[in-house]
């Protein structure tokens, strides 16, 4: 090889060097560009998430939102403002017994479990007419929604049948499903259409578990439970029952009728009074 073409060589080759080079640092300068902006845009996405957050937090609650609505779906069997009038039982029944009830309420439970099948048959009896207020105070005790969510799950209920409302409501507070009042499971829909599938009327009923799904009668519930809170009967606690205005109590205490033994009496007397 001549002296010339040795020489043109390495010119050759420092020049494919000098260009890798510059190809190398475009690619570093790139590299570190987009490390940068990245950096930026997890800053910014980090305090924009931290913005959302704060804004979340100081809107009202869901729930609280639709204390006041004005747009309430009321379910069917139902009367009066925002279809918070609930009766049910025959025609034929002189006199009405006021039940106020919270889903999460462990006595309420306790009460259906113990005396809810006498209360059924007096209904169909004709003995008495049963008018039902919803109550969701147990939430406020810790932060729940899960007695709001199961009252708007039995309005859906009842736009099927008062029938499938009772049974509903019995399948709700039984032993098997009726959770402890420090757990707040009535929260997840999920768990409310389990229940329900219990129900012949509301098994695989689509309507009511759409009704669930979407909070179709959540503004009701909440309607319901203002019913409870501005009651005139002077009720504080659930399970209370009312009678031509006047609380029936099994004792001196005021303690609610807990045995069917103690209701039939309290109630024969109202019903005689």
């Amino acid at each position: 090889m001549s002296k010339r073409n040795s020489q043109a060589s390495k010119s050759a080759a420092r020049e494919r060097l000098r260009q890798e080079r510059e190809r190398q640092a475009k690619r570093d300068r790139a590299k570190r560009q987009a490390i940068v902006a990245g950096s930026v845009v997890a800053v910014l996405a980090a305090a924009g998430g931290i913005g959302y957050a704060v804004v979340q937090m100081n809107k009202p609650g869901y729930w609280d939102g639709l204390k006041d609505a004005s747009k309430v779906v009321t379910p069917a069997n139902t009367t009066g403002t925002k279809g918070t009038t609930v009766v049910i039982g025959k025609d034929t029944a002189k006199k009405t017994l006021k039940v106020y009830e919270d889903p999460r309420c462990p006595v309420c439970a306790q009460f259906e479990q113990t005396v809810g099948a006498t209360v059924k048959k007096d209904i169909d009896d004709g003995k008495f007419k049963i008018q039902f207020i919803g109550a969701t105070f147990i939430d406020n005790h810790d932060n729940g929604v899960g007695s709001k969510n199961a009252l708007s799950a039995l309005g859906a209920a009842l736009n099927v049948s008062p029938e499938a409302f009772l049974e509903y409501k019995g399948a709700l507070y039984s032993a098997k499903w009726h959770p402890e009042e420090t757990t707040d499971t009535f929260k997840s829909d999920a768990y409310l259409i389990k229940v329900a599938n219990t129900v012949p009327a509301l098994k695989n009923n689509a309507g009511f578990q759409n009704a669930v799904k979407k909070g179709t009668y959540d503004a009701w519930a909440m309607a319901m439970s203002k019913t409870f809170d501005t009651n005139k009967d002077g009720v504080t606690g659930t399970p209370s029952f009312v009678m031509d205005g006047k609380k029936l109590t099994a004792d001196a205490q005021g303690n609610a009728p807990m045995t069917v033994a103690d209701f039939d009496r309290v109630v024969d007397a109202a019903l005689k009074g």
